[in-house]
Order: structure tokens, then C-alpha cells, then sequence
């Protein structure tokens, strides 16, 4: 991992992080990690969410758990996957609740860079997994690191739309300040916890009425397609 790889305007925000302790510590892990196992995703996406959505873009946070960890799935996007690759449970669930939100047609494809490039940052708690491990680095040190850019979001002076799905996603909300921000919650979108307040939730049409009601361009959540 490179901290050269993520984008100078999120370097600057997070400087004091990289001197911290624990940020040592999940370098070391993550280079004998990268030796000994198959690591996703590959190295140079790791930061991907955060080259695509620079700081001063950011209008929403949509905020995932664990990388995929399967091969070619996941490139640094939560709930993202390539072109090409069969679309997660989660991910089907998520497009089914847009199509009957907002009316747009489900995509041949899980390629969510369209919405990261208007300003949605795309982040996992943690951003790195073992290959066909779920879980397997957390409490690594990502969830500080992580629980960081969330802070440094709810600093932002221009108000923040924070989608929160599922319990995990709940607990970060003493990081942020709703009088200043819009926090929007459901039920996890996986099909353990879709069928009990994901679908129906309407987060789509909610965020877009947020945006629009502090004079910020709406987010077009049609897919181009591949």
C-alpha cells in the first residue's frame, strides 16, 4: 500500500493519520499480507473510491463493510463490480430498489463509477480482503482510518447526504452531525436483511431531493452501458 497512490487533497486531510501508530502498524500487515496471500482488491485500486470522488466533490457517502473477495470482483468501489461479472445479491437488491424508487431499468452491469465520478464516495469500512476470506481485515486498523474520512466529511462546511445500510453502517453515527447533514438508514441491502427495511426505503429519489434542496445537482443513476 502507497500512500501515493491517494489523491493529494485527500493526503492533506488525512496527513495525521499516516503518522499514527496503528496506520504503521496495517502497512506492515497489509506488505506481509500481500507476500504470503491474495489480496483484494489489487493494490493500485485499494484508494480507488477516493481518486474518483476528491474531497471537495464529495455530496454523498454511501458507506459498505468488506471488499468483495472473489476474483475481479471488487476494484475499490463499494458494492461495485466490474463489467462483465455477475452481479452480487446485494448489488441486485440495491438496482431492484432503484428501478422500483425511481423507475430506471435494472443494468446488464455493476460498474458504479458513473455515481463516484458525481460526487458519491464509494466507501468500504475496511478497504483490503483476503481472497475468499470475508472479514478477514478487520480490526486491522481501516476501520480508524476509515472512521477518519467520515469525520473529516462531517467537517465539510457544504452539507454531506450520509446513506447508512444495516446495523454496521449505523454505528459510525456519532461521527456525524445531523443538524449540519443528511443521514439516510435502511436495513442492509444483502438478501439476509433486504426484505426488512431496504426495499421500499426509497434512498434514490431521497438523496436527490436532498441535494436538490441545498441547490446541488442531482445524481444521474442510469448506468452507461458496457
Amino acid at each position: 500500500m502507497k500512500i501515493s497512490q491517494l489523491p493529494l487533497c485527500w493526503q492533506q486531510e488525512l496527513a495525521a493519520e499516516f503518522e499514527q501508530p496503528y496506520f504503521q502498524k496495517l502497512e506492515d500487515f497489509l506488505n506481509q499480507e500481500r507476500q504470503l496471500q491474495t489480496i483484494f482488491p489489487p493494490e493500485e485500486e485499494v484508494f480507488a473510491a477516493f481518486e474518483l470522488t476528491p474531497y471537495k466533490q464529495v455530496n454523498v457517502l454511501l458507506l459498505g463493510q468488506d471488499p468483495y473477495h472473489d476474483y475481479n470482483q471488487g476494484h475499490g468501489l463499494c458494492f461495485s463490480v466490474r463489467p462483465g461479472i455477475k452481479l452480487p445479491r446485494s448489488l441486485m437488491n440495491i438496482f431492484q430498489e432503484m428501478q422500483g424508487d425511481i423507475g430506471l431499468n435494472i443494468p446488464n452491469h455493476g460498474y458504479l463509477t458513473s455515481w463516484a465520478k458525481q460526487g458519491v464516495l464509494m466507501l468500504n469500512s475496511v478497504l483490503t480482503v483476503r481472497a475468499h476470506e470475508a472479514n478477514s481485515h478487520k480490526n486491522k486498523g481501516w476501520e480508524k482510518f476509515t472512521d477518519a474520512v467520515i469525520t473529516k466529511l462531517n467537517q465539510k462546511r457544504s452539507p454531506v447526504i450520509f446513506v447508512l445500510w444495516g446495523g454496521y453502517a449505523k454505528k459510525k453515527l456519532k461521527l456525524i452531525d445531523p443538524e449540519r447533514h443528511t443521514i439516510i438508514q435502511a436495513a442492509h441491502p444483502s438478501p439476509l436483511s433486504a426484505h426488512n427495511g431496504f426495499f421500499g426505503s426509497k434512498p434514490f429519489s431521497t438523496i436527490n431531493a436532498a441535494l436538490k434542496s441545498c441547490g446541488k445537482s442531482e445524481i444521474n443513476w442510469q448506468l452507461p452501458k458496457y
